[in-house]
């Protein structure tokens, strides 16, 4: 194996590590701080007053959404920013979740976050990750991460004795098809027990939860060579990583160097710690008169800056090649692809598409273009969510993959250093 594939394997097995750590937009944006802690960022509160100067700060919001940046020394001609998101579709446990069947099973209650592909979940282990809110004498509570690290539910499938239309095609019912089994009848009333216990708190302490399903398989390296890599969340947990990892490695640069994550992007962002919330807003506000900078330095600023919204996109499917556009058609481990929507639903333009091709010039590594069949309709990303907060050129790019928003997605093993690289070289840039 040479030394060039051995070097992307490395890449993607890291970004695979963090992926199989962050079961939920919670641990995404904990295992962050931990890296940003040990790289010397200064953790902003947006309940004080900021006073900056040159320096590496971040700030949090929600606990599931992050803004990293970097300060220049000179003064900053505008802000350099990369979004992405630490959501995935899922299933959220429901308050009092435990419901009895038969006498013989326990189930959990559960709701769809985001739109999943559903047969996927079915028939493999699965297990329980998020937030508790627990009581604290100091505060009155405080929030807690949990993960119960087994093998603890499962949905079995009806078997196909009892629906000979199943591959047929079926409409699964969430409240019905997609309830996990718990344990057996003896299990009653231990579903708390067992989260308290991970958590390492008291069951009479946890006020309130917020718990979601994960597949509990593990990424892995597959191909004839190795090339293609599966795991869970990997939209979009792949371009967290490889932008993150792209941002910490940057250099100096006359702009403000932003990483930003956004929750809650696979229910529309329309929420406090959201790509359409204030939060970037505030934060490129803070930072402006944080450095003492006047309101018409900051519109300045903000006209002279940039964003790269990073969303995974669809790669040809090698047994649906019908469903993709004839001609702009991704191919995993052929590098970046940028989005183009004639409806802007990615905000790609002539503009933004040339300066991003110019960066992969520069950072050696190719790209390509994705755009929906005409009369296939696509999904909305950050971009044009966030830049009606702020107002930037922004274009959409993202990593090809396939069976977006399944349980267990596919990817190449090359592509993550493609994206780690051009991170870098964007941050770097200098007009």
């Amino acid at each position: 194996m040479s030394k060039k594939i051995q070097a992307n394997k490395q890449i993607a097995k890291d970004m695979m590590d963090f992926i199989h750590k962050s079961p939920t937009c919670f641990h995404v944006v904990s295992n962050l701080k931990e890296v940003l802690i040990k790289e010397g960022f200064t953790e902003l509160n947006e309940k004080e007053e900021w006073k900056l100067k040159a320096g590496k700060y971040f700030v949090t919001r929600n606990d599931s959404s992050i803004i990293s940046f970097k300060i220049p020394k000179k003064d900053f001609r505008g802000f350099y920013m990369i979004a992405s998101h630490s959501d995935s579709p899922s299933f959220k446990i429901k308050e009092n979740p435990e419901m009895e069947a038969f006498g013989a099973y326990v189930k959990l209650n559960t709701e769809k976050y985001g739109g999943m592909l559903c047969a996927q979940w079915f028939d493999r282990p699965l297990s329980v990750a998020g937030r508790l809110v627990v009581r604290s004498k100091k505060k009155g509570y405080k929030t807690k991460l949990v993960n119960v690290d087994r093998d603890l539910l499962m949905l079995p499938s009806l078997a196909i004795h009892m629906n000979r239309e199943a591959n047929d095609g079926y409409k699964y019912n969430p409240q019905v098809d997609m309830i996990p089994v718990f344990g057996d009848a003896a299990s009653k009333d231990k579903f708390l027990d067992i989260v308290a216990l991970a958590a390492g708190v008291a069951k009479e302490d946890i006020l309130s939860h917020d718990l979601f399903l994960y597949n509990r398989v593990a990424p892995t390296f597959w191909g004839a060579e190795e090339e293609f890599i599966s795991s869970s969340r990997l939209d979009d947990q792949e371009c967290v990583y490889t932008t993150f990892v792209g941002f910490l490695k940057s250099g100096d640069s006359n702009n403000v160097a932003v990483h930003c994550v956004f929750d809650n992007e696979e229910v529309g962002s329309g929420t406090k710690q959201g790509a359409d919330s204030t939060f970037l807003k505030d934060t490129l506000v803070r930072i402006n008169n944080g450095l003492g900078r006047n309101e018409q330095q900051y519109y300045t600023a903000v006209a002279n800056s940039f964003m790269i919204s990073a969303d995974n996109a669809h790669a040809v499917h090698p047994n649906h090649g019908d469903k993709a556009d004839p001609v702009n058609r991704p191919v995993m481990n052929k590098g970046i692809v940028i989005k183009y929507n004639a409806n802007q639903k990615y905000t790609t333009d002539a503009v933004s598409a040339a300066f991003f091709k110019l960066i992969c010039e520069k950072a050696q590594v190719p790209f390509q273009t994705f755009t929906n069949r005409s009369d296939i309709a696509g999904g909305s990303t950050l971009g044009n969510i966030s830049t009606a907060q702020v107002s930037v050129n922004t274009v959409d790019i993202g990593l090809a993959q396939l069976a977006m928003h399944s349980p267990y997605e596919s990817a190449g093993s090359h592509d993550p250093e493609y994206l780690v690289k051009a991170s870098k070289v964007f941050y770097e840039y200098n007009e």
